[in-house]
């Protein structure tokens, strides 16, 4: 009886423990999208520029995704447990202060410091997943997969609570939610999540700021260039700087005894392929979601409550494909096929997804084409994802969590920032109907390039598994 009674609670705490990392990255995310639809009010009370209201989304996903190799290398220098509470701790500080921002600049302080917390949260949340469940490759798989599925519900639920927060209560509430819920992951990590192992080194804070720097000039570029011109002297300055800079902390990583991103990391075989297909995920997967919100808004009509409603289906069919379906197709397949596959069909979807009209519906214009989007994301995700961190030794489990949570979050920046550029040269900064619509089609015409590249890139250079591992992993997925 009793050893039965300490399994019960041994699988509870378990469940918990995957409940608490999916709520992690369902948060991340989520603070991602929350923000889009309370930009408005933002900027009537605090006074952005048009320019300047885009930071508002860049300042944390840069300060997110420069910092998440910082945010490995801590989890693994001092433990994933610790790393973990202390990210959440930084995330409420951030949201407390975009809350109560009262100037642009504090609004700005505020989100970075959120992106901060996010980069610490993130890599040591997937140490935690593969310290709990990487023993046994089925729960693994499954883990990842409810891993995967909390970023889609994260981002529609940003939209969606962004627009009920904003329409019945007020802008500052889309900080404020993250707030009891920072508070109840502290108060039951302790308790459910392992510690992590301790390991002696050094940090490379350097590194940091040139990787965060570089970011931050790149995406500064882009979404400059469309308003001041490609050649302007501006642009071509925050372009080369930020690839200076990242050219620095490539000489850094190189040179430095202990590095943030030791080089070497990625001659383990697929590490380096799985992280470039996360890259494309995310660099086409991010303006696909961007462009449908605006569409549904300012092209269909529809309010902050109902566009967020009506990306629900998107949600589920993710989530349902991520938990139900891929696995199993993962396990019948092998994750080269998989990714492939799934990074082909997002193209399709995103190709479909460009023919909106101007005088369209939700019906006929979105829903097929992001169902079509939502089973190519959800096929290429989780496959990509556990090759990059099983790749890894497992002493590196932080840094390969780090390094893949950065290709997925910088291929989000960058292709964002170069979509919208595209979508502006072909008039979606004009005020027609007409003209707004041709310019998201050619954005999620881009998207659907830039899936195609990563499915191209993904047959090239990821290896299939060898044929005993894969006639292992189908048989896993068959008794599951």
């Amino acid at each position: 009886m009793s050893s039965t009674t300490s399994a019960e609670a041994s699988s509870r705490r378990r469940g918990l423990a995957l409940g608490l990392i999916a709520t992690a990255q369902f948060m991340v995310i989520m603070d991602t999208s929350i923000i889009g639809v309370a930009l408005p009010e933002m900027q009537a009370d605090l006074g952005f520029t048009s320019q300047g209201l885009s930071w508002v989304f860049n300042a944390y996903v840069v300060a997110f995704g420069g910092l998440l190799l910082l945010g490995g290398r801590l989890s693994d220098l001092f433990g994933a447990r610790r790393i973990f509470m202390i990210g959440w701790g930084v995330l409420a500080a951030g949201s407390l202060l975009a809350g109560l921002a009262g100037s642009v600049e504090s609004a700005l302080v505020g989100r970075a410091i959120q992106g901060a917390g996010s980069a610490l949260i993130a890599p040591a949340a997937l140490t935690l997943l593969f310290m709990t469940f990487g023993a046994n490759p089925k729960e693994l798989t499954k883990a990842l997969a409810l891993y995967g599925a909390a970023a889609p519900a994260g981002g529609t639920a940003g939209v969606f609570l962004g627009g009920v927060l904003t329409e019945y209560a007020s802008w500052p509430w889309v900080f404020f939610i993250n707030l009891p819920l920072a508070l109840a992951v502290l108060a039951l990590t302790p308790s459910v999540l392992p510690p992590g192992a301790r390991q002696r080194g050094s940090l490379d804070l350097l590194g940091a700021v040139t990787a965060t720097g570089g970011l931050a000039a790149l995406v500064f570029a882009i979404v400059r260039a469309p308003e001041v011109g490609w050649t302007s002297s501006s642009t071509l300055a925050a372009g080369f700087g930020g690839l200076a800079l990242l050219g620095v902390f490539v000489y850094l990583q190189a040179r430095l005894p202990q590095p943030l991103m030791r080089l070497g990391i990625f001659r383990a075989p697929n590490l380096a392929a799985a992280n470039v297909s996360q890259f494309f995920l995310g660099a086409a997967w991010i303006p696909m979601f961007f462009f449908v919100n605006l569409y549904l808004q300012h092209v269909l009509g529809l309010g902050a409550f109902a566009s967020g409603a009506a990306l629900l289906p998107l949600t589920v069919t993710i989530m349902v494909g991520m938990i139900a379906v891929a696995p199993r197709l993962i396990g019948r397949y092998g994750p080269k096929t998989m990714t492939v596959a799934g990074l082909v069909t997002l193209a399709a979807g995103l190709v479909w997804l460009s023919l909106l009209r101007p005088d369209g519906s939700f019906v006929v214009d979105v829903l097929p084409a992001t169902l079509v989007t939502a089973a190519g994301m959800a096929m290429a995700f989780i496959p990509s994802l556990g090759l990059a961190l099983s790749s890894a030794a497992p002493e590196e489990g932080g840094l390969a969590a780090g390094i893949v949570n950065t290709n997925y979050q910088v291929g989000s920046a960058l292709g964002l920032a170069a979509m919208t550029a595209v979508a502006a040269a072909f008039g979606a900064d004009n005020g027609d109907v007409v003209s707004i619509t041709d310019g998201f089609s050619a954005g999620l015409l881009g998207a659907a390039g830039i899936a195609a590249l990563g499915a191209i890139a993904a047959a090239v250079w990821l290896r299939t598994p060898a044929p005993d591992a894969a006639a292992q992993q189908e048989h896993e997925a068959v008794s599951a």
